[in-house]
């Protein structure tokens, strides 16, 4: 019988984001790891899970938006929800940077 080998979860450790980044009590989702400016997506290792509806705020040092997540893909999938240890591509409605932290909140001002 054949098992797949999974990899253990990588898990960004609280020391690895900044506190001006740090939203105490959201869940964190993990950290941008590309920015494409002409499609206007975000790449994310997911380190909880995310659905289409969701609220998100991205926080880095020059960055702080909220909106709700409208359109999630895996690879060229679209897909309604993700889990964590996927990678995802999400559109942004603004610029981000890589490394920027990225949490599930209750609501958005924005909306």
């Amino acid at each position: 019988m054949n098992k797949k080998m999974t990899k253990p979860l990588h898990r960004t450790p609280i020391t690895g984001i900044s506190p001006e980044e740090q939203i105490v009590g959201a869940p964190f989702l993990g950290k941008v790891r590309s920015y494409n400016a002409k499609r206007g997506e975000m790449t994310i290792l997911l380190e909880d899970s995310v659905s289409t509806g969701d609220a998100v705020r991205v926080k880095g040092r020059r960055t702080d938006l909220s909106q709700r997540v409208e359109r999630l893909s895996i690879g060229k999938l679209h897909v309604q929800s993700a889990l964590p240890g996927e990678t995802v591509v999400c559109s942004v409605a603004d610029r981000v940077h890589a490394g920027d932290a990225v949490y599930k909140v209750r609501g958005c001002a924005t909306l």
